[in-house]
């Protein structure tokens, strides 16, 4: 079913992207990088055009996720989350306001929950933008910069490693903040 629902994008190339993206980020199961990697392979020189698209139409598809979030609440989040992990994700937002956000589109954990979950939270509209520009933007852009210097090759890297890398960058990002914090509140 998801290879067809990808196939089915897929071949509306560059429109295909943008709907996928923007679904992806609040309701729907297929990630956007199943299209943005082929077409970047098929056409490199527009890969950076796809991977902006791809993080702007996301940060979108976040902003609809949130407002599902604000109107729908709790009881939609609970259908793509155990409530152990809903309270993690609302630890979180507690502790990293919309950063949180970042953190989830820098790793495999379904952004979804974090945009719905980002309105059921209350956690206000500009960190939830920022947060979903910098999570999807560095992953987006960390794809197709390897597709562009490694060619073909860089599918099968990517299949094996982007999750870890991305994780990887977003556990730096939540340290970081720890200490951006941590100095804060020492001031």
């Amino acid at each position: 079913m998801i290879d067809f629902m990808v196939d089915s994008f897929a071949d509306h190339g560059m429109w295909g992207l943008i709907i996928v993206a923007f679904m992806e980020a609040s309701f729907f199961p297929v990630p956007p990088d199943l299209i943005l990697i082929p077409l970047t392979l098929i056409n490199p020189v527009e890969g950076l055009w796809y991977a902006l698209l791809c993080t702007l139409f996301s940060t979108l598809g976040a902003l609809f996720g949130r407002w599902i979030g604000l109107k729908v609440g709790r009881p939609v989040l609970e259908r793509f989350g155990s409530s152990k992990q809903i309270e993690t994700v609302k630890r979180w937002f507690h502790s990293y306001g919309g950063w949180a956000v970042a953190f989830a589109g820098l790793t495999p954990i379904p952004f979804k929950v974090f945009t719905i979950a980002s309105g059921v939270f209350g956690v206000r509209l500009r960190p939830v933008i920022l947060g979903s520009l910098v999570g999807r933007g560095l992953r987006f852009f960390f794809e197709v910069f390897a597709i562009i210097t490694m060619g073909d090759n860089a599918v099968e890297y990517l299949r094996q490693y982007s999750g870890w890398i991305t994780f990887i960058g977003g556990v730096l990002l939540i340290i970081w903040l720890f200490f951006r914090r941590k100095a804060h509140r020492s001031q």
